[in-house]
């Protein structure tokens, strides 16, 4: 009996037992593909920065350097197991020829570097993940401008200045430890010692790196504190080992975060799916165990023949999602093996993936177990004088509802069944739910990617054009002019300069650090705040939230500042989002213009109808040599790679929620269409037509899906929200409201959806025509 009921439980239900391996096994190639992008990342990554010797600690900064106070420093200091100053030699775009066509970099939003080979440590490699060597006449160009610029080798760069002219051959791609990732908008190119020289002398403002590594990396913060009590050069944001880790992985863990949870999703329909094929086995064989109970055949040997099935089942399925995984997994890491080479084979690179399969696995054979303890409940008297489990029965306390004059008899018949049956209508509902899910997640983590006002996650003010000026000599008259000319310009609608400074304060050891700190009014042109608000008070400041992180402190705290020499007490106004200067920056409103100010920027919108692209250029050549970046194009250079890959994630999460709700439609309207089957009967043989009877099943499947997409949407916007906010927390964003777009999210998917819907609901009604009330009753 017991092979019997199996055998024909297969036999009943072919297109839903092929549904679920479906699921399953995409469920788990999704997370197999997902966890193995995640540990190619990680070994690619640890790969990349033990072959290129990555500093721990990095104090980039501008103007002169007394080089040997530096070396006096790192000698005595007890920590530092290496030290080096590396000089690079920052050229204006607009002298620098990238592209084919031979236009400028004038435009970029990167800062381009020109230096030479490191000897000891931060070495730049090549696509072999090898210290990179360059002979004169050639150069080494980050692997950002071959995928950004299709730059090949054997390409002309090539540089002009005035009198001063220099061209490259393209000899190898740059791997940089430091300034490898899209979002960090530095880059640096390797060229022959003897061409870096003659650069150095002829063109560009020189930066330096004062890099160390430590005997001890988990000391890195009391080192940071003592160089900076040291009042060594920092005219410049410092970096250090961790950040530069986060910032290489950053969007390709997003999106490997977002994969994962996309497999979760369909892993709980393949759960549901299966959680309702079993119920309905179990009440179709409710008298068959009751009489094999009868005759003492024990529960746990009834459950075995179900689990028997479905563990083979998940089992296969989880292993044809794990090797089907193997092909497309060059997809998912192809950005991680450009910028960062290919991970080392390793046992945990296949373990962890083959463990992620197995645990989608093990969630499916656990929620068979869960489920089949109904077997327990099941008596057999009961069983036998009933005959059914009665999952499906209508509820006495069902919701009444009345007919007016404005609903048609079948759309009635049709909301008052779900309403009636809603615990039958359960498994549906879910599943139009986590579809819902599926589409909106990614979308919009992609709209608010897109969107200019991303910027403001990453600390910078949103507006038209932003002028940045670098510490030089003249760098004050200069700014003079920029805003001289800002204030005469009648294409302007308004501008707000923003001076940096570095300033001191005491931490709670009592040891005095240092601190990059922004002043200006920051109202004309406000950020989104994570806690609080901006500083409007002289006596307020605003921190960023890894600042404040380290620091401790949160919206009301004080810290003493010292400002020009004088010590003040400021009040932390607000937290905000900060991705630029190692996120590590705060904002405060003093009353005066600190005596040392780093660096300039200045936020400029234009009037309603002023060409941008125009205005950038002009200002470019006006203002040489500040670089002026337009911040709508900033996104599409720093985090353009990102955009692209979660466009196409979105896409096929569209594609794959499409046809979940398709194929789970089909299954339970044909499931519901041979339960009705009697009533179908009545129903004809008491003067309904067909259009009338189909019209109930598709208002049964529209209202079903109709309330789907609401609590879907709701929790998209709700839970989804705060993932991406998680995720986002690693790169300084901690709290982001995504950007929607109404006509996608609100009438293109729910339409998608319903179209779907729809017609698979028509094809799936269509044998409702066979059935008859003679036809019933001969049967």
């Amino acid at each position: 009996m017991l092979i019997q009921m199996l055998r024909r439980d297969v036999r009943r239900k072919k297109s839903i037992s092929i549904a679920l391996f479906i699921f399953i096994s995409i469920s788990a190639l999704l997370v197999a593909s997902g966890s193995n992008m995640l540990m190619e990342l990680t070994q690619s990554l640890n790969a990349l920065f033990k072959q290129s010797k990555a500093p721990h600690f990095v104090q980039m900064h501008a103007g002169s350097l007394d080089e040997a106070e530096v070396h006096r420093f790192a000698t005595a200091h007890e920590l530092v197991e290496e030290h080096q100053i590396a000089a690079m030699v920052n050229v204006d775009g607009s002298h620098l020829y990238i592209d084919h066509d031979g236009g400028s970099e004038e435009q970029s939003v990167m800062d381009h570097y020109f230096v030479k080979q490191n000897e000891s440590f931060d070495l730049l490699l090549n696509v072999n993940n090898e210290p990179i060597q360059v002979a004169k006449g050639e150069i080494a160009v980050p692997v950002y401008y071959k995928q950004h610029k299709d730059v090949n080798i054997g390409d002309k760069i090539k540089l002009t200045d005035g009198g001063y002219a220099a061209e490259w051959t393209v000899a190898g791609f740059v791997r940089d430890a430091q300034m490898n990732a899209s979002i960090v908008h530095s880059k640096r190119f390797v060229v022959h010692p003897s061409d870096w020289e003659a650069l150095r002398q002829r063109t560009g403002e020189m930066e330096y790196l004062i890099e160390f590594r430590l005997k001890d990396q988990g000391m890195l913060q009391q080192f940071r504190n003592d160089y900076q009590a040291a009042l060594m050069p920092s005219k410049g944001p410092s970096v250090d080992y961790s950040l530069f880790k986060t910032l290489n992985a950053l969007t390709d863990g997003i999106l490997a975060a977002v994969i994962i949870l996309v497999s979760l999703l369909l892993s709980l329909v393949a759960i549901l799916c299966l959680r309702y094929t079993l119920l309905a086995a179990m009440e179709e064989d409710y008298r068959e165990i009751g009489i094999m109970k009868a005759i003492g055949i024990r529960s746990r040997a009834i459950k075995n023949m179900y689990m028997l099935k479905y563990t083979a089942m998940a089992v296969l399925a989880s292993i044809v999602g794990y090797v089907a995984s193997w092909g497309v997994n060059a997809l998912f890491t192809s950005n991680i093996a450009l910028y960062l080479g290919s991970a080392p084979k390793s046992l945990l690179l296949y373990a962890v993936p083959l463990a992620a399969a197995a645990l989608i696995c093990a969630i499916v054979i656990g929620c068979c177990k869960l489920t089949l303890r109904s077997f327990d409940r099941i008596s057999a008297v009961e069983a036998l004088r009933a005959g059914t489990l009665g999952e499906t029965r209508h509820h006495r306390k069902a919701p009444v509802l009345h007919r007016n004059r404005w609903l048609s008899v079948p759309i009635f018949l049709g909301m008052r069944d779900v309403l009636s049956r809603f615990k039958m209508y359960r498994l549906l509902l879910a599943v139009f739910i986590i579809s819902t899910c599926i589409m909106i997640i990614p979308a919009n983590l992609l709209n608010t990617f897109k969107s200019p006002s991303f910027n403001t996650y990453m600390g910078i003010e949103r507006s038209d054009l932003r002028i940045d000026m670098q510490y030089s000599d003249g760098i004050a008259e200069a700014f003079g002019r920029v805003s001289n000319a800002l204030k005469e310009d009648a294409d302007v609608a308004r501008f707000s300069p923003i001076f940096v400074s570095a300033f001191h304060y005491v931490n709670s050891d009592g040891v005095l650090e240092e601190m990059t700190v922004e002043t200006g009014d920051f109202s004309i042109f406000p950020l989104e705040y994570a806690q609080g608000a901006a500083p409007v008070r002289e006596n307020e400041i605003a921190l960023s939230y890894l600042n404040g992180k380290d620091l401790g402190k949160k919206v009301g705290d004080r810290i003493p500042l010292f400002v020009d020499g004088i010590e003040r007490e400021m009040t932390v106004s607000g937290i905000y989002q900060d991705v630029t200067n190692g996120g590590r920056t705060a904002k405060a409103a003093l009353p005066f213009l600190p005596k040392d100010v780093i660096r300039y920027e200045v936020s400029v919108d234009l009037k309603e109808g002023v060409p941008v692209s125009d205005k950038q250029e002009q200002y470019a050549k006006s203002f040489y040599p500040a670089k002026v970046t337009d911040l709508a194009g900033y996104l599409s250079q720093t985090l353009g790679n990102t955009i692209d890959q979660l466009r196409l994630l979105t896409v096929v999460a569209v594609v794959i929620a499409v046809l979940i709700a398709i194929l789970i439609t089909a299954l339970f309207l044909h499931m519901a269409v041979a339960k009705d089957a009697a009533q179908i009967a009545i129903m004809r043989s008491i003067g309904f037509s067909l259009p009338a009877i189909r019209i109930q099943y598709l208002t049964r499947a529209l209202l079903v899906l109709g309330i789907g997409i609401v609590l879907g949407t709701i929790v998209s916007n709700t839970a989804g929200q705060s993932l991406a906010s998680l995720i986002l927390s690693f790169m300084g964003a901690s709290s982001i409201q995504f950007v929607i777009h109404p006509v996608q999210a609100y009438a293109g998917f729910p339409i998608i959806l319903m179209s779907a819907v729809m017609v698979t609901t028509l094809l799936s009604i269509a044998s409702i025509k066979k059935t008859n009330i003679t036809e019933w009753n001969a049967g």
